[in-house]
């Protein structure tokens, strides 16, 4: 034993001693090569060059280093200069030679050169495309060699596999290298082994909640075939699900729940997990008081609770959400810095949790300045107008949250974090800076869609917008708010060009003025309800005003020359007499209540239009009636992000002086995408006895139910109910013999722009047919 040792300890001196040597030889030439280059120290740099770079530019290395020619040698400087090559991800090696030159110092710079990535190839990968895998990789061909970052790549292959239940996928490398091109070929090599899969979920312990419900709230779920559910096993997924079973918990009161997990592995990657849950005790709201409260009382407080109510569940979730509302009293009301604490104590004899919210109000803030940021191209006068706050104005939450609502309804700014309110403090702690963040999107559009019915009858259109122009501003045309629109269409029966241009604040005052010029025609076809030609010239000139947030009035004067024909020989009478050419001249008057918070997706809020329309009588022109509009929608929120939508046209029509009835190009018509979906376009209402051409009708009622529920970020999937019908005279309105049509739909945003579909089915027959028989409709538009 003692030999051994001795053995032993002499090895270790023996090993001990050669480190040593090895470490005095290296200190030896770094303490030489340091003084070597401590010789050149502050000598003038006469020349300097760059050795072993074979595909990185000359120029572009010396670009990156400080030390130049005519200045003095600095170690340090070197030094950094090292640092700031290898930083370009291009080098193995780098170091610097420095020789006398010319009574001075050359400076060269020695590189060693990451081979480029001539190819890479993914061997051994079949349950994930290459494309996948290619996407998922930061180290392309072309590239330099970066092993670590090739590293990382692997890991995430990994991961990708992992999600998918391949928990034993083994990747690495292999490269094939062409040392005189310096160039290598890369193989990545997959080996992706069983998938593990989940069997059977267990769920012990519940009391308070079902299997089912449990199982409902997370991710990992035994394979169903039938369902196309894979149930792949992942590790980081059930970790996800048991916090996510642990927050619905708490939520609901338990606050001392524990969760724990077992799983088994059955035969070939199959899994057992079981979910042993411990509820522990369901807690509730005992006593609520309010401390440090002066300028509001605690029953105006207690009217801002949602959650901490006596004897509701209490969860940490709610107690936040509380006080959070509570603060945002303060805040409506200008106490911008007020804190809000909620504490809690369990008592002993209730057994419920008391809690009490201690409140530091701090002082009423005022506007000092407001300051806008992150406008590109729109000019700043149009964001500060549709500021409901101006400086020296008390801090308003409910004015702030108006303000992004229209700032968001221009169209300008991105929806997801394109406005953005911050508070700036200054010297006076009574006065703060607004500042207004603003990330602008795309506010031209180029877009397209169409119409489709069972009898394939198909329309385009084809329109270019600029919701911020400037006519000003040569030759970019943006930023000054107006808005300008250039439409076409052409299809099976039409062809229509429309100009449109509107100024939304004249001279700065909340006054619009606008224009449109158009002509339209249409050829008679009767599967989509034109029984006749029609050729229509016109413009109009526009004027508004807004009064408020919410209201506002327009009025317009309208001019249009309007040619009937092509009419049935076989149609009748009354069908007839409206061939040929009328000039009508219009003026007219509306009212708008809009208070939506998003006009583009909205959640809630209310739209009310109701206008006035008199033609021919004193304005001139071949024919004299008279119109009334409303339409009416109101958005109702409801949970999970889902809407319900609630809209209901009407309109009445007649005539007067010299004109027996209204003519058919201004009745009413309804059915189709915009009114009673299911149905022919324009086919609900009064029709020709001979043709079974629509005529249309002096009086409409249309009602549309329609429930939104997000399926997914940009996707939602509709229900709708549409009800209505066209009345031939006005003292019919509302008669009876209403079309109802119900379907779905989808709604979904992607990168090009909004797309829209629905199917509809008719509920009654659709008049002058003998069967009913759904239709879709849909619309697409891009952006730009």
């Amino acid at each position: 034993m003692k030999i051994s040792l001795r053995l032993l300890s002499n090895s270790n001196f023996f090993l001990i001693f050669i480190l040593g040597l090895w470490f005095v030889f290296c200190s030896n030439l770094i303490s030489q090569a340091q003084d070597e280059a401590l010789v050149w120290q502050d000598k003038e740099v006469k020349t300097i060059d760059i050795s072993g770079n074979k595909i990185a530019s000359l120029a572009t290395l010396l670009s990156k280093i400080k030390t130049k020619v005519g200045t003095r040698y600095s170690v340090a400087v070197a030094r950094d200069d090292i640092k700031r090559l290898y930083a370009l991800g291009y080098f193995d090696d780098v170091r610097v030679e420095l020789s006398g030159f010319e009574g001075g110092v050359k400076v060269m710079f020695v590189v060693v050169e990451k081979p480029i990535i001539s190819s890479i190839a993914i061997k051994g990968a079949r349950r994930i495309s290459q494309r996948v895998l290619e996407d998922s990789m930061k180290t392309k061909e072309g590239a330099y060699l970066d092993k670590q970052k090739l590293r990382s790549d692997l890991e995430e292959i990994k991961r990708i596999y992992a999600r998918k239940g391949f928990l034993s996928v083994e990747a690495n490398y292999d490269s094939i290298q062409d040392e005189a091109a310096n160039k290598t070929a890369l193989i990545i090599n997959i080996d992706e082994g069983l998938s593990a899969r989940i069997k059977t979920v267990l769920i012990q312990g519940n009391k308070t909640f079902s299997n089912s419900k449990i199982i409902g709230l997370i991710k990992s779920k035994p394979a169903k075939w039938w369902l196309f559910r894979k149930g792949y096993f992942n590790d980081s997924v059930l970790a996800e699900d048991i916090e996510r079973l642990l927050s619905f918990y708490r939520k609901e009161g338990f606050t001392d729940v524990n969760i724990e997990r077992e799983t088994y592995k059955l035969r070939s990657g199959w899994f057992k997990l079981i979910l042993k849950i411990q509820e522990g005790k369901r807690y509730y709201v005992g006593e609520v008081t309010f401390f440090g409260n002066k300028a509001f009382g605690s029953g105006e407080l207690k009217k801002q609770l949602k959650q901490m109510l006596t004897d509701h569940v209490f969860s940490q979730e709610s107690l936040q959400a509380d006080e959070f509302n509570i603060r945002s009293l303060y805040m409506d009301n200008g106490y911008i810095f007020a804190k809000v604490t909620g504490t809690t104590n369990l008592n002993q004899k209730t057994g419920k949790v008391d809690v009490n919210f201690n409140i530091v109000e701090d002082e009423i803030s005022y506007v000092n300045l407001i300051k806008v940021k992150g406008n590109i191209k729109t000019k700043e006068v149009v964001i500060r107008r549709e500021l409901r706050l101006k400086p020296g104005d008390r801090f308003d939450g409910t004015k702030l949250r108006r303000s992004k609502e229209r700032l968001y309804n221009l169209g300008f700014f991105d929806e997801v974090d394109g406005i953005d309110f911050d508070i700036e403090p200054t010297e006076d702690k009574n006065k703060s800076n607004l500042i207004v963040q603003v990330k602008e999107t795309q506010t031209g559009a180029f877009s397209f869609g169409g119409g489709y019915s069972t009898v394939d009858q198909f329309v385009g259109f084809v329109e270019i917008e600029q919701k911020n122009f400037d006519w000003k501003n040569f030759p970019y045309f943006t930023g000054a708010g107006q808005d300008l629109r250039v439409r076409a269409s052409i299809g099976s029966i039409s062809k229509n060009l429309d100009l449109s241009f509107t100024e939304p604040w004249m001279f700065d005052y909340p006054v619009s003025f606008g224009f449109d010029v158009y002509r339209r025609q249409r050829n008679r076809e009767t599967d989509v309800g034109y029984g006749y030609d029609e050729d229509r010239l016109g413009g109009d000139l526009r004027l508004g005003r807004e009064f408020s947030d919410y209201w506002r009035s327009d009025t317009f004067y309208r001019i249009e020359k309007i040619e009937i024909g092509d009419i049935e020989n076989s149609a009748s009478a009354d069908f007839k007499k409206e061939e040929g050419e009328n000039n009508l001249s219009t003026w007219g008057l509306s009212a708008t209540f809009d208070s939506r918070d998003n006009i583009f997706e909205p959640h809630k809020g209310l739209v009310f239009y109701n206008s006035f329309e008199t033609t021919g009588g004193p304005f001139g022109g071949d024919k004299n009636f008279t119109k009334l509009w409303n339409s009416t929608s109101y958005f109702f929120p409801m949970p999970k992000d889902a809407v319900i939508m609630f809209k209901v046209q009407s309109g009445l029509e007649n005539p007067f002086g010299d004109s027996d009835e209204v003519p058919i190009y201004e009745r009413f018509f309804a059915g189709g995408a915009n009114t009673i979906r299911g149905y022919r376009e324009r086919k609900v209402g009064p029709i020709d006895t001979l043709t079974d051409d629509p005529i249309g009708g002096e009086a409409l009622f249309v009602g549309n139910l329609e429930y939104q529920y997000p399926i997914w970020k940009y996707m939602r999937v509709v229900g709708f109910l549409d009800s209505g019908n066209v009345w031939r005279r006005v003292e019919d309105f509302a008669s009876g013999n209403f079309k109802t049509g119900v379907g779905f739909g989808l709604r979904v945003k992607t990168p090009l722009g909004p797309f829209k579909l629905d199917y509809g089915f008719p509920l009654n027959v659709e008049p002058g047919e003998d069967k009913k028989e759904g239709r879709f409709h849909f619309s697409f538009s891009r952006g730009f």
